[in-house]
């Protein structure tokens, strides 16, 4: 019998992005990795659950911040490498910088600037580490 997990066209090292948006608007907030484990898991748990490569472990969002992510749907592209996970952001806060979404750059003038607000002090949401 087939497995779900089978559709998905995974990278060489077991992975595959996956996109973190806001499913009420739509908003990228942020892209991790997932390995079978963390979308089984994510499926299984309705919540987001990626795979850190940083730390070589699962990385439930908001184990450490309390910015959980709720499932709400999960799509596959067409070419099976990338999925979309749209969610409820518990705290309105994706990145560990204290911005509602990780991309908070534009690119203006030959250079990145910062457009967004930090909306919470990262030295407040996490206790002596630099990002979830």
């Amino acid at each position: 019998m087939k497995n779900w997990q089978d559709e998905i066209k995974w990278d060489a090292d077991g992975l595959v992005p996956a996109i973190a948006q806001d499913h009420k608007t739509g908003r990228v907030l942020m892209m991790a990795w997932m390995n079978r484990e963390a979308l089984a898991l994510t499926a299984a748990e309705n919540r987001a659950i990626y795979w850190s490569r940083s730390r070589g472990k699962l990385w439930r969002k908001g184990e450490e911040s309390g910015h959980v992510q709720h499932l709400h749907e999960m799509r596959l592209d067409c070419d099976g490498d990338v999925i979309i996970l749209m969610v409820e952001q518990v705290g309105e806060i994706a990145c560990h910088t204290g911005r509602q979404s990780c991309f908070y750059r534009v690119f203006e003038n030959g250079d990145w600037k910062t457009v967004e607000p930090v909306l919470k002090d990262p030295h407040a949401i996490y206790s002596g580490h630099t990002h979830e």
